[in-house]
């Protein structure tokens, strides 16, 4: 399959310090990744840049054919559902669930800034029905709970039919319930071959989804591992990427459990 994401040699510098070392990295149209790292890794910076809200400060960013500095990433954006905790701060709590989910048509954040029509806004609710929260349409985005929040942001991310959806730590603030069935409704996309690729930023091995193919650990900017989630998720990989001694477990499910094990 084609890359629909690829970076080469890319590094980003801030304040002098080095917060991701040279990296490439590839993801494909029947792929689904997994990015884990500690806090401070690397992750959202990696993300940020792969959905062209950051430059980096060396190497190439091809997204969906096209190359970060010679295009409109106005426009790009719109082919790409992107999901970050910054973004979604963004968004005003009295905007109905419909009309989060309406202005990533045009990767905008009010809906009084372009037109929708009525096919617009049943997409949108399509959208929001595929995450189960079909309900909260005329609701306020203040007035759900943080676990129906994410699953409207969610659904936000599907409604342009984007050639890859972007993830960062999407279950954060969210409680064991809200985190339950934001990892179903996330399964729904990860076992859909029909689906676009996805890659999904994270630190917490229990709120990854059955069906992911791929995985990327960082550490301090540094990949330690990349490839096949099989190959490269192991108990010694997820120790190196943590600094840790852990444990890790693949439940039948397919979900994963990881607890720290030193040695006596």
């Amino acid at each position: 399959m084609g890359a629909v994401l690829n970076l080469s040699d890319v590094t980003f510098v801030r304040d002098g310090r080095s917060i991701l070392a040279p990296l490439s990295w590839q993801v494909a149209s029947d792929e689904r990744w997994l990015v884990l790292g500690a806090n401070g890794s690397g992750k959202t910076t990696l993300l940020r840049i792969a959905s062209m809200y950051e430059h980096p400060s060396a190497g190439t960013v091809d997204l969906l054919g096209e190359r970060l500095g010679r295009t409109d990433v106005r426009q790009l954006r719109r082919r790409v559902g992107y999901l970050s905790a910054s973004l979604s701060a963004q968004l005003r709590a009295e905007l109905r669930c419909l009309d989060v989910v309406m202005t990533a048509k045009f990767a905008a954040l009010e809906p009084w800034w372009h037109r929708y029509t009525t096919d617009d806004e049943a997409r949108a609710l399509e959208c929001l029905a595929r995450m189960g929260v079909a309900w909260t349409a005329q609701r306020s985005l203040g007035t759900v709970s943080s676990g129906e929040q994410q699953r409207v942001l969610l659904a936000r991310t599907l409604m342009n039919e984007p050639g890859i959806v972007l993830l960062d730590e999407p279950s954060a603030r969210l409680d064991l319930g809200g985190r339950e069935q934001l990892v179903q409704a996330l399964s729904e996309l990860t076992l859909d071959a029909a689906a676009p690729p996805l890659v999904l930023v994270t630190h917490h091995l229990d709120e990854v989804p059955p069906g992911m193919t791929h995985v990327l650990l960082l550490r301090e900017g540094h990949a330690i591992a990349k490839g096949p989630l099989d190959d490269g998720l192991n108990s010694a990989s997820l120790s190196e990427c943590f600094g840790l001694p852990l444990q890790l477990e693949r439940r039948a499910d397919g979900r994963f459990s990881a607890w720290n094990a030193p040695t006596l």
